[in-house]
């Protein structure tokens, strides 16, 4: 927590009630979460079937109360506690933008998705909290919490809930501090912050979670695998015994990049993977003429051919490139798989105003507007997304 933007979390910190009965400054919240249309929630609307409370402004309101009569919640950690706190008021801030009606019924479909895109846009771009180990982890804890705040009431529902569940509890070998008993406290207040007619059966639901996660190894920690392959095996829906240590027969490694522009992916590259041959969307862009803005779709093809070459020789080689949404990088990560290679996603980040400058010093910059949009579509890679996956502070 000591490098994680001081300012803004010690300030939140001051709002974080001591004990259940401590009152809660709605007024120094509203400020602090201002920027990320925290007030917004007021002057959106709930289906009252579900929500008899009202607005979802008033549904936070409930279910903040109802996190500081859990006696769990003051049992962790500073961190972990100002982590959750800080989900449980930004948990449906995405119903500002999801929700609509429909057939006279109000709706906010994907809203926790949308939610955690909106939380990490906030925390990043207007608290600073990007380019530091403690700044990363306390905010993709708070952004996987409002990711997956409803999966307690759903994942007795799952096809396979002991991999999903597994699935979920890897963010915290990156995100220190995030792990399922943390959503399942933030679920049972979820629900228990509602008034409607189905409190008690959710309650049950949220218990279940609870059960599946402890049976399935992690709930309170990571799961850990018989090792890396097995885990991606694993993870990527094939049928294999999680504990296994399974054959390793991939060729060699892809080591593919992700992050913001003026993040240094170039830089790294020379100082920690000299000579390994590199696939670079900016150096096809530049070759081609086509700038950062420029439909991208020549790019991206010529990459792809550049890599299969790579591929069918057997070469290991470095994808260089953005790369920032999950979808891409799935895509790619099957194919370098289909070919036989290994992957190694490196996500690279670095502080908000060092990124301006790096950029700014490019010799074809991307205007930050972009950039800015690129920011709001970014999710940083998740352990299952690949064989290895790492966060680099450059």
């Amino acid at each position: 927590m000591k490098d994680a933007a001081p300012d803004f979390i010690r300030e939140f910190q001051e709002c974080v009630p001591n004990g259940p009965t401590d009152e809660i400054d709605w007024d120094r919240i509203g400020r602090l979460l201002a920027p990320a249309g925290f007030t917004a929630m007021k002057e959106t609307p709930q289906n009252p079937v579900f929500h008899g409370e009202g607005d979802v402004y008033r549904h936070t309101q409930l279910v903040c109360r109802k996190l500081l009569l859990n006696p769990g919640f003051f049992g962790l950690s500073s961190g972990r506690r100002t982590a959750l706190f800080l989900a449980a008021l930004l948990h449906d801030i995405g119903k500002t933008k999801t929700t609509r009606c429909e057939g006279g019924v109000w709706t906010s479909p994907n809203h926790s998705a949308a939610g955690s895109r909106i939380v990490r846009t906030f925390l990043w771009r207007d608290c600073a909290l990007c380019g530091t180990p403690g700044a990363m982890a306390f905010r993709e804890a708070v952004c996987a919490l409002v990711r997956y705040h409803m999966l307690p009431v759903h994942l007795a529902e799952k096809e396979d809930a002991r991999r999903r569940v597994r699935e979920i509890a890897c963010i915290g070998e990156l995100a220190a501090g995030f792990t399922p008993d943390l959503l399942l406290v933030l679920a049972e207040a979820d629900v228990k912050g509602r008034i409607a007619g189905d409190t008690a059966d959710l309650l049950e639901r949220v218990q279940l979670a609870g059960i599946l996660a402890e049976e399935a190894g992690c709930l309170d920690q990571p799961y850990r695998f018989g090792d890396a392959f097995t885990k991606r095996a694993y993870l990527s829906g094939r049928n294999v015994d999680p504990d296994q240590k399974l054959f390793d027969a991939s060729w060699g490694e892809v080591v593919m990049l992700s992050g913001l522009p003026g993040t240094g992916k170039d830089t790294w590259i020379r100082e920690n993977l000299p000579g390994m041959p590199v696939v670079s969307l900016d150096e096809i862009r530049k070759t081609r003429g086509i700038g950062p803005a420029d439909n991208q779709g020549e790019v991206v093809w010529a990459a792809q051919e550049a890599a299969k070459a790579y591929l069918r020789k057997k070469q290991p080689f470095v994808w260089n490139a953005t790369d920032t949404g999950r979808d891409t990088r799935q895509k790619l990560v099957t194919l370098f798989e289909r070919y036989g290679a290994r992957v190694r996603i490196i996500y690279l980040e670095t502080g908000l105003n060092e990124r301006i400058r790096r950029n700014a010093g490019r010799p074809e910059p991307v205007p930050e507007a972009v950039v800015g949009r690129m920011l709001e579509r970014t999710v940083p890679p998740m352990p299952d997304e690949a064989q290895t996956v790492e966060w680099v502070c450059v």
